[in-house]
Parts: structure tokens; C-alpha cells; sequence
């Protein structure tokens, strides 16, 4: 086998792997061993593989590499154990990792891209630019990096940091398959989030893909034109066409959607914004999370916690399931791409020192 660089050991799925081993001469089973070593014990050098010859050790580190992240800053809060990472990775690019803790386990919110290309007037993630997508192992070791630094096992997997998960899809859906795959890591799917910000196209693609995930859509406003002003991607696809396709998911997969809202005073937390809402999900299989609206030091948007829970209220009166977002890591800026944002500032003006 020959190749111009290294590959990417820990994208490749089980077949790639034995296809890979087939290659170099080797059996069938040693893929297996190495996929174990991977993604159930979990390491991240090859000669760590004890029970795997030096000869294939060696044959590994000339063929492959295992992408490390390097832990730039690590925040924790003194408030509900979150503890946020910024990841630098390889190529000196940044993403962010939130862990939380909940009653039934620890879930962590993880990066798609650095940077995103959406531009939602209200989020910090487009603020710095986008950069690139990342690769499949990018995105899991932010899981396998963090688990080894808190010494966990993560029970449940958000796709809501930085980045719009469909705008990689090929990569996202590559990393569900590895995070699931009974022969490593074996996260049921059921136990995954996956946010869209409503990349229409894709919504159909992954109904297709049955794979069990909870789909959560950002929608922060039921009114077409109001939507636009914020969220430039209902400009590409509108308000109806993504209610189609959600209407298709929950068919196609039988799964409930959770439809994101992020409450801004003085936009969209009105008693008529609310009507307007709840007449556009009325009979959709479906669950409201509503989120008072993060600070963003570039933005000048605002929202009260009772702003959040008024217009709750109003939502399940009428008969539309929707429940307020607990705030985690609010003392240490948890929320996606003002690490970031923060750190890439200060490295411009050569104040971090990392």
C-alpha cells in the first residue's frame, strides 16, 4: 500500500480497516483488534496495542495516524460541574466541547466545524468566520479526549456546538456510524441530539438514514419573513419548506422533533409570536425547548428568564409541549463559540499565551 501521507486511522470504519489490513498482508481480525483498541479501550498511540506484534505496530505508525486534540483551555463551574473545552487541533484551528451534568449522566455538546457559515444574527459561532469541516475523527476524539481527561463515560451525545451538522453531512453521518458501531464505542443512537439550523435537503437524507437520533431544529421564529431577518438560511429555504421536511422526518422515522426557540425581548417572545407558533406545529409530533437567549458581546440581543418561562406557559395552554432550558455553565460562558471567538482575539493582539 502506498501512500503520500499518513491516514486518518480513526475515520475509518470496521470494512475500511479490514480493507486497509487486507493490504499490508495482514489478517482479516487484526482490523478488529485495532478498531477495539480504538474505540473501546480507547487509546490514542499504537504503542499502546500491546497485544498486537511490533512488526504491526511499526506497519501502523509508518501507514496511519491517531489525530490528537490538544486541550488549549479548560473551564469548569462552580455552579453545576459544566466544564468547557477549547480544543486546539493539528492544524492550530480551535473548537469547542461542553460537558454537562444532568441526574442521569454526563451528555457532552460537541463541534461539527470551525467556524460556521450560517450567520444567525444572535450566535457566536459565525462571529470568528468559517474555516473548515471536521473530519470524523476530529469530532469523536472531542468524546474520547474528554472522557480520558474526567476519567467518564459520556451517556449522551449533542451535536449542537460549533458549526450546522448537515452543512458536513458526510462526515457527521460517518461519525454517528463509528460513535455507534457495536464492535467499538456502541452509543445507541437514541442517545444522540443532532441541531440543524434547517439544511432542508438534508433533513430528507437523514430521514432516510432511520437512525433513531432526536432531531432538534432551530426555529426562533414562526413567522417566514421575521425568520429571515435572523436566520439568513430561511432565505434559501423557507419557513414551509422546512416544515415539510420535518413533517417527513417524523413519518419516515417515527421519531418526535424538538424544535429549538431561543426567546430575544423585543423579536420574537410576544403573545402574538407565540400564537403564530403554536399555530404552526399544531398536531406535529413534536417538543418546544425554549432558550433565554445567550449574551453575545457583539450582538444586542437580550432576553429574561421570565420572558422564557411567560411564553412556555402560553405554549402549553394551548396545548403545545414546550418546557424552558435549564442554563448550565453560566458563569463560565458555556455557551458555543465564545471561547473561541475570545481566544482568537487575543491571539491576534498576541495577549494568550497558550
Amino acid at each position: 500500500m502506498e501512500v503520500s501521507e499518513k491516514i486518518d486511522i480513526l475515520s475509518l470504519d470496521l470494512p475500511q480497516l479490514e480493507f486497509k489490513m487486507a493490504e499490508l498482508g495482514e489478517k482479516k481480525f487484526r482490523a478488529k483488534q485495532i478498531f477495539q483498541w480504538l474505540h473501546v479501550k480507547k487509546v490514542f498511540s499504537f504503542d499502546d496495542m500491546t497485544d498486537i506484534s511490533v512488526q504491526l505496530r511499526t506497519k501502523l505508525k509508518e501507514f496511519f495516524c491517531i489525530k490528537s486534540l490538544f486541550i488549549a483551555k479548560r473551564l469548569e463551574s462552580c455552579i453545576d460541574n459544566t466544564v468547557k473545552y477549547l480544543y486546539r487541533l493539528p492544524d492550530g484551528n480551535y473548537v469547542e466541547t461542553v460537558l454537562m451534568e444532568y441526574h442521569y449522566g454526563r451528555s457532552i455538546c460537541i463541534s461539527t466545524q470551525v467556524g460556521c457559515k450560517m450567520g444567525c444574527s444572535f450566535c457566536a459561532s459565525a462571529i470568528a468566520g468559517f474555516v473548515r469541516n471536521l473530519t470524523p475523527s476530529e469530532i469523536l476524539m472531542q468524546i474520547y479526549m474528554t472522557e480520558k481527561d474526567m476519567g467518564i463515560k459520556v451517556s449522551g451525545v449533542v451535536l449542537m456546538g460549533i458549526g450546522e451538522p448537515l452543512d458536513n453531512y458526510d462526515n457527521v453521518v460517518k461519525f454517528l456510524r463509528l460513535v455507534s458501531d457495536k464492535n467499538g464505542n456502541n452509543l445507541s443512537l437514541r442517545h444522540v441530539s443532532l441541531s440543524t439550523c434547517g439544511i432542508v435537503p438534508k433533513i430528507y437524507e437523514l430521514a432516510e438514514e432511520k437512525f433513531g437520533l432526536t432531531l432538534s431544529v432551530s426555529l426562533h421564529c414562526a413567522d417566514s419573513d421575521e425568520r429571515s431577518k435572523i436566520m439568513p438560511v430561511n432565505r434559501v429555504y423557507s419557513l414551509d419548506e422546512l416544515m415539510k421536511a420535518c413533517r417527513f422526518y417524523i413519518e419516515k422515522t417515527g421519531r418526535r422533533i424538538t424544535f429549538e426557540y431561543a426567546v430575544i425581548d423585543g423579536v420574537n417572545v410576544s403573545e402574538e409570536n407565540a400564537g403564530k407558533l403554536v399555530s404552526l406545529l399544531r398536531g406535529m409530533n413534536c417538543h418546544v425547548n425554549i432558550i433565554p437567549v445567550n449574551k453575545v458581546k457583539e450582538r444586542n440581543y437580550s432576553s429574561k428568564k421570565s420572558s422564557a418561562e411567560s411564553f412556555a406557559q402560553y405554549l402549553s395552554k394551548r396545548g403545545l409541549n414546550a418546557t424552558v432550558r435549564r442554563t448550565l455553565g453560566s458563569d463560565i460562558n458555556a455557551a458555543c463559540g465564545q471561547l473561541r471567538r475570545d481566544t482568537l482575539k487575543l491571539e491576534k493582539t498576541g495577549g494568550v499565551n497558550l
